[in-house]
């Protein structure tokens, strides 16, 4: 498969995981929105400046017809005010740790490991905290914001989103470490010489 054919077909996996998940956020299955922008960042680099408007739109969309399919108003609904456009910067952190490994990525081992966990657990805590701050903070739904209930907030739900993410990009490592590694990868043509 050539580069391009490559990632677009891993921009639709990652369009589908997106939106198969949003559309159930508190669903069975956890919603992958922030790891689908960090394994983003990781293989769709180069397509960054339209891949990643793309799937932000994507995620809003599919925002817009869960909350209007429910019969609500997207704009007067709980989650979207003002903060909620601090998405794009937290979804963006997601984006930019996944380039970040991808400038460092050299193949698998104990130090790419270690470089995959870094960049995982600051992008999810940098994420985390444009996406739980701007909404504690911004939004009219905590009436009166305090260091503590921001700190208690923030602390409450950062393992779980990490553990999600973590989840997602953990199969996402294992997958690409079983098809460039494990997987027997077709062997060049070789050149015919004439004699």
């Amino acid at each position: 498969m050539n580069p391009v054919a490559r990632r677009a077909t891993i921009l639709a996996l990652l369009a589908v995981l997106l939106a198969g998940t949003r559309l159930h956020h508190f669903g069975a299955v956890p919603d992958a929105s922030w790891a689908v922008f960090f394994i983003g960042g990781f293989y769709l680099s180069t397509w960054s400046r339209w891949a990643f408007p793309a799937l932000m739109v994507l995620a809003v969309a599919v925002d817009w017809a869960v909350i209007t399919g429910q019969g609500l108003s997207f704009w007067s609904h709980y989650c979207v005010s003002p903060a909620y456009w601090c998405l794009v910067p937290a979804y963006f952190a997601m984006w930019a740790g996944g380039l970040w490994l991808r400038r460092r990525a050299a193949g698998p081992g104990l130090v790419q490991a270690l470089r995959l966990a870094a960049a995982l657990v600051g992008s999810v805590a940098l994420c985390h905290l444009l996406a739980q701050g701007s909404f504690y903070w911004i939004s009219s739904s905590v009436v009166e914001p305090t260091l503590a209930g921001w700190w208690k907030n923030y602390s409450d739900w950062l393992l779980p989103y990490m553990r999600v993410a973590a989840m997602y990009v953990g199969a996402a490592a294992m997958l690409h470490v079983l098809l460039t590694r494990v997987l027997p990868q077709p062997a060049a043509p070789r050149a015919v010489h004439a004699d």
